[in-house]
């Protein structure tokens, strides 16, 4: 283990708290209102963008989490790695199905149905929930980090079933209108927008991250001195 903890720029917390407001009034100020939904359209970019950084927290985990199981050697780094991107990720994906299930009460007249992008869309929540659990209640130490690292494999699967669920079944979810082989389906506006949320909260995601692995890296430094005091 480093003897050194990771620093983190003050600078990077500031540029996301900076990011995230020039990106709320690019949300209101520039991006038109839809002219079918109305102004509940406008959760579209939080929405969209905080599910493509849950896949990229949780696809970072699982890259992490073969490291975890393959470097014996650096298993500790790893580890840490993981769960700080599970953590992250699950608050993104927490923000996806808060703001799904109002934004379909308000569109759709439901504020939940059972299909197959919000079911799967759960199930990859309570993996990554049951990760944490999982780490609460287990003593620290390599075994944990490997089954850990094993549960995030295995929610790491689920996300393709997510993207591609409006695809491969009926869903209440429209077709895909950003990530898709002709390219975007939005008007010029929308798209900016859209691209500037997504800029805006990945500065927010990496802040959180750098954030979250200097904390377990400190934690890990004073757990490592306790046996000294004893």
């Amino acid at each position: 283990m480093s003897k050194e903890t990771a620093t983190v720029s003050p600078a990077l917390p500031l540029a996301a708290v900076v990011a995230v407001m020039v990106a709320i009034g690019f949300i209101f100020l520039y991006a038109p209102t839809e002219a079918v939904q109305g102004e509940v359209q406008r959760i579209f970019y939080i929405h969209v963008p905080s599910a493509w950084l849950a896949y990229i927290g949780f696809f970072i985990a699982a890259g992490a989490a073969v490291m975890v199981i393959r470097r014996r050697d650096e298993w500790e780094r790893w580890d840490r790695i993981v769960l700080a991107n599970v953590e992250v990720g699950l608050l993104f994906l927490s923000i996806v199905l808060t703001t799904g299930p109002i934004w379909a009460g308000r569109v759709w007249g439901q504020w939940w149905a059972w299909d197959a992008r919000l079911t799967s869309t759960l199930v990859l929540w309570m993996i990554y929930a049951g990760y944490l659990v999982y780490r609460a209640l287990t003593p620290p130490g390599e075994q944990r980090a490997r089954l850990s690292a094993v549960i995030a494999l295995i929610g790491a699967i689920d996300i393709p079933v997510v993207h591609f669920a409006v695809s491969w079944w009926r869903s209440a979810h429209p077709d895909a209108t950003v990530l898709r082989a002709g390219g975007p389906d939005l008007p010029g506006s929308m798209f900016v927008t859209l691209v500037i949320s997504f800029l805006a909260l990945l500065v927010l995601f990496v802040a959180l991250l750098a954030l979250r692995i200097r904390l377990e890296e400190s934690r890990s430094r004073i757990e490592a001195l306790e046996p000294a005091h004893v």
